[in-house]
């Protein structure tokens, strides 16, 4: 099947938190291609017994980008208590879920930048110990990659687009 999605992933190999962040960037570009060019319906659209659909996936990754980045790493109260639901209330507009969606990544490539490097640690325990800025990357890229492959999967049952 042709990809009509389809972008080269990113070539960035300028250190270690350059190449990390781009491939963090590329995940999140996917998902959030997933759900252009559909209406509410597509998006909201339930293909599996789970309660997963395209746009619950993007307000988990909001929840997600918050929580870890926000709350974890820069102690940010206001994410302490998300819910990571798939569920999205029915008074949330596509265009609410979608636009926290991308100000949560501002917000957390703002605490990337402000960083002293990817050995800063965590200001909220993960497992009874602080980890380092470096994990919390990794734990939140493999977390986005994840649900992007979801996304595909559920872009592909509703009208048979495919690609990253």
């Amino acid at each position: 099947m042709l990809e009509t999605q389809r972008e080269r992933v990113p070539l960035d190999d300028g250190g270690e938190l350059d190449t990390a962040q781009a491939f963090l960037t590329f995940a999140r570009s996917c998902v959030l291609k997933k759900v252009e060019g559909l209406d509410e319906e597509q998006l909201r659209r339930r293909l599996v017994v789970s309660d997963t659909t395209l746009l619950g996936l993007v307000q988990h990754l909001t929840d997600a980008e918050r929580y870890w980045f926000g709350f974890t790493f820069a102690g940010d109260q206001r994410h302490a208590g998300v819910d990571f639901g798939m569920v999205v209330a029915a008074d949330r507009t596509p265009d609410q879920v979608i636009a926290a969606y991308r100000a949560s990544i501002a917000e957390s490539d703002a605490h990337l930048r402000a960083a002293p490097g990817l050995d800063a640690r965590t200001s909220q325990p993960v497992a009874g110990e602080p980890r380092t800025l470096r994990w919390v990357l990794a734990h939140v890229s493999s977390e986005t990659v994840r649900h992007a492959g979801h996304a595909d999967i559920l872009r592909e049952l509703v009208d048979g687009v495919t690609g990253r």
